[in-house]
């Protein structure tokens, strides 16, 4: 293989896969750097066409893993700790990372090509003018260098490509895109949805906005993709490729111009600069197998690692010029970590509606965006929240999780439940300076590189919010017709876990000035003009709304500009 590229991308998953898209697109031959093993698709991993008994252990994680100690941060994650799709999933315990004892931090990760593109949500929104404003009028943060109007034509790019279904809802805070048909809530979703807008002026609940091709276009069909089949498998792999993914989608189109290369089970421990010309110079890549080194060049490098593994790579490019690790002239490298929270919510049973039942299991749920801007003084509290939710009508079943034989267990199986509904929230963290991710001074991993050490939680403005979120979801499910309603919220004297949405951004924020902020208004790093970043790293804010859909549309202005700046000589 060769060690010269035009063009190098760290990391495969939803950044990394359109980073690859655009840049091959454009002609520049380009690597395409892997840390963990090589996936095809549909791939023998997939478990999407096996049935619930065919599925080891019925899909149950063994209690094997708990005695050996594995997993256990997925684990307090519940849903994702499930042993038909485990195997997208990293092993804390081979993969270690570092957080104070009384701080925990939960950082799920998935090595393998595709990264998390395959067990992504799948949840796509456009975020909308006030969520790039917001630092600059509360100040908070560093002020985003772009706004909404600088990255509206990028949202219509990538939806038309990766297809996303959703309705033309006409909510300003909430823009619309360029959709495929949206999916029908169920008639309990519709019930509680026209009750909570005739109650609410400024609280509108719609249907999701998601990943999943509700019907396909030329562009979805010229790559094999095909629609989504409502079976609710799509964290097993979809041999369909009707969710949009890194394996599915873009390193195909990247493939299909010839100029992809990539490099699985590589994994990438620094960027090498070149302080006379003030330019990223190579990767050094660490063989996961054999451990050994290699360094491979290219004009371009993208970081696309994940918001803290990007941010990892670059504390740890460390060398004369740089002892605080490269891009880091400002000192704020590796400050601003955040992600969404939760820890509120409530549930309550739709009334009526007896004789209707779902066919299939769709791909999302509802959606009730953040109606809390700009309300400080009222509410007490900076930013907002918004809601996730649905409802659902299943059968009782004994699912072979709990107790019991013979006919105690099989009493009531089968039995249709009555429809009920339950939101739960996603808050805004504020950037907060000191929320970090570090070197570990004296820890490193088998090969060598020292671990990432995360010390980042929640403050009074957080708990604020869940506060007010258990009062507004009853209120929400109160207006949307709902009966025995029931709300829960953590205790404000328990630890909330950070990193429990999966949403985890900052570490290398975008900003106006080099001496506060890391990256400029175009991705690229302030001190090297050839090294971009534009996984969640780069994020200044984290707003409420599920960030993938801008990481897509960042990724694609960036590379797109890295091309142009190519062309002109100037990189």
């Amino acid at each position: 293989m060769s060690t010269d590229f035009d063009a190098i991308v760290v990391g495969s998953g939803i950044s990394g896969g359109w980073a690859a898209k655009e840049l091959c697109e454009q002609g520049l031959k380009t690597l395409v750097l892997e840390r963990g093993r090589h996936l095809d698709h549909p791939s023998s991993e997939y478990t999407d066409f096996q049935a619930p008994w065919d599925m080891e252990h019925r899909g149950m994680v063994p209690e094997l893993y708990d005695e050996q100690g594995r997993y256990l941060m997925l684990k307090r994650k519940g849903w994702t700790y499930r042993n038909e799709f485990i195997q997208f999933f990293v092993d804390e315990k081979d993969h270690p990372y570092s957080y104070p004892e009384d701080r925990p931090f939960m950082w799920t990760r998935g090595y393998q090509l595709g990264g998390r593109s395959l067990t992504w949500a799948r949840q796509s929104y456009r975020w909308g003018p006030k969520d790039f404003e917001a630092n600059a009028k509360d100040g908070h943060g560093v002020d985003w260098p772009i706004r909404y109007d600088d990255l509206a034509p990028w949202y219509d790019h990538v939806e038309a490509f990766a297809g996303i279904s959703g309705a033309q809802d006409g909510l300003p805070d909430l823009p619309d895109g360029d959709f495929l048909k949206p999916w029908e809530m169920s008639c309990a979703e519709d019930f509680v949805s026209a009750n909570i807008n005739q109650n609410f002026d400024d609280r509108h609940m719609i249907i999701g906005r998601c990943a999943n091709l509700s019907e396909t276009r030329d562009v979805h069909t010229s790559l094999g993709r095909g629609t989504c089949q409502s079976r609710n498998y799509c964290m097993r792999g979809c041999s369909y490729g009707a969710y949009f993914s890194s394996l599915s989608a873009t390193l195909p189109a990247a493939e299909r111009t010839g100029n992809l290369t990539v490099m699985a089970d590589a994994i990438v421990s620094e960027v090498v600069f070149d302080p006379e010309t003030k330019r990223a110079t190579h990767v050094k890549v660490i063989d996961y197998h054999t451990k050994e080194e290699r360094l491979f060049s290219a004009r371009v490098i993208f970081l696309n690692a994940s918001a803290i593994a990007s941010t990892h790579i670059l504390l740890n490019s460390r060398s004369e010029t740089t002892p605080n690790g490269l891009a880091n002239s400002s000192g704020q490298l590796g400050n601003y970590i955040m992600d969404h929270f939760g820890h509120a919510g409530a549930n309550g049973t739709v009334p009526g509606f007896d004789d209707r039942f779902e066919f299939g299991r769709k791909p999302t749920g509802i959606y009730i965006p953040n109606y809390r801007h700009d309300r400080r003084e009222e509410q007490g509290f900076h930013r907002g929240f918004g809601f996730q939710g649905g409802a659902r009508r299943s059968r009782s079943t004994h699912s072979g999780t709990r107790a019991g034989i013979g006919a105690e267990a099989k009493s009531g199986v089968g039995d249709w439940q009555t429809w009920s509904f339950g939101i739960g929230m996603f808050g805004e963290m504020l950037p907060y300076a000191d929320n970090t991710v570090r070197l570990h001074p004296t820890k490193t991993d088998a090969w060598g590189i020292p671990l990432a050490h995360l010390d980042c939680h929640i403050r009074e403005n957080e708990r604020k919010m869940i506060r007010q979120a258990e009062i507004d979801a009853v209120e929400l499910l109160t207006a949307g017709g709902c009966t025995n309603i029931a709300s829960a919220r953590t205790p404000d004297d328990e630890h909330v876990l950070v990193g429990g949405k999966t949403h985890e951004m900052g570490g290398a924020c975008m900003g106006h000035d080099p001496s506060t902020s890391v990256l400029n208004a175009w991705n690229q790093t302030h001190d090297a003009a050839n090294l971009f970043v534009t996984d969640g790293a780069c994020m200044s804010s984290c707003g409420t709304a599920n960030p993938s859909l801008t990481y897509m549309a960042l990724t694609a202005r960036a590379a797109r500009h890295a091309v142009e700046l190519l062309k002109e000589g100037q990189l």
